[in-house]
């Protein structure tokens, strides 16, 4: 392949989308991340990966929409996005996980409970704790917005955040 070619496929992942690809030449990427989490998950192996942008940490918040849009809450979203990489031959034992998101955007929140970016998180550590589920690394936390690209051929992830890239 000439170097110079560019074979690669650049698919956004909205908020409240899963997206998973088997395809290496795939880049997913996600914007604007403040209060959502997005995880990124990478069969080393087979170079199947996908991305979950979800918003709100459990689907008991909405009643009922999980079943329409199980990619807006952690608790339906996360198994979604597993179930859905094993679908297309993933395994658990080759996996690369990667965490953005989860910040704190609003100044006037006192109350932890109203803190929506850090309720994403705990609901995400619950359950990757009760999975057996490591993160290998993550951007998480503070008071900015991310963009994510997470590019399935190698597993690179970048996350862009005021100007700065740092790669995860």
């Amino acid at each position: 392949m000439n170097p110079s070619q560019n074979t690669e496929v650049l698919v956004t992942v909205g908020i409240n989308e899963c997206v998973v690809s088997d395809n290496p030449d795939s880049v997913l990427v996600t914007y604007a991340l403040g209060s959502c989490i997005a995880v990124m998950a990478w069969d080393r192996l087979l170079h199947i990966g996908g991305m979950i942008h979800y918003s709100l940490p459990q689907a008991s918040i909405h009643p009922g929409q999980a079943e329409v849009m199980p990619a807006k809450f952690g608790d339906t979203g996360i198994p979604f996005l597993f179930r859905s990489m094993y679908d297309l031959g993933a395994q658990k034992r080759h996996l690369v996980v990667k965490v953005a998101g989860g910040a704190c955007l609003n100044e006037s929140v006192f109350d932890t409970n109203m803190d929506i970016g850090r309720r994403n998180y705990v609901i995400l550590r619950k359950m990757f704790w009760k999975n057996n589920i490591m993160i290998t690394a993550e951007d998480t936390g503070g008071r900015r917005s991310r963009t994510v690209k997470f590019r399935l051929r190698d597993g690179r992830t970048t996350v862009s955040s005021k100007g700065i890239e740092t790669v995860l």
